[in-house]
């Protein structure tokens, strides 16, 4: 069984955008938060797999902190259905490496800011990125992406 491609859209840009998915179960539908907030975009030195959280072989140098981005158009550009993606629609820059070094291999988005949190999506970076002194790690537009088909 499959989601129509309709709904994967309606639910990514309830998750991302913050924007409701009418009609699922009432004319109201599933429904935004109040306060749209931010996910959290994570480093990971391996693939965190699906059982993992957003500690699971997070990027450790030194300067290192996930990057919020807003729940919003601002923060993430859905488009497109089978598949339909949502990417971010802002560089997202993390803190220079001071010291200590991670090779990042994957990105995550999660719910928190720091700890064991819940990861919503993860991914493979299309380049693996070596983090040593004096680098600071940064996607440009659209750099990140997230599938759902």
């Amino acid at each position: 069984m499959s989601a129509s491609n309709a709904f994967e859209s309606q639910l990514m840009l309830l998750i991302f955008n913050n924007t409701n998915a009418a009609n699922v179960g009432d004319a109201t539908g599933l429904r935004g938060s109040t306060t749209a907030g931010s996910l959290f975009i994570a480093l990971h030195t391996a693939d965190p797999g699906e059982a993992g959280d957003q500690t699971t072989s997070e990027a450790t140098y030194t300067g290192y902190a996930r990057v919020a981005v807003a729940r919003s158009g601002a923060g993430f550009t859905v488009s497109g259905t089978a598949p339909t993606q949502a990417a971010n629609a802002a560089a997202v820059t993390f803190g220079a490496c001071t010291a200590g070094s991670s090779t990042c291999t994957y990105f995550s988005v999660g719910v928190a800011t720091s700890g064991a949190s819940v990861i919503i999506a993860s991914g493979v970076l299309t380049a693996q990125l070596a983090v040593t002194a004096g680098i600071t790690p940064s996607f440009a537009i659209g750099a990140l992406v997230v599938t759902l088909d």
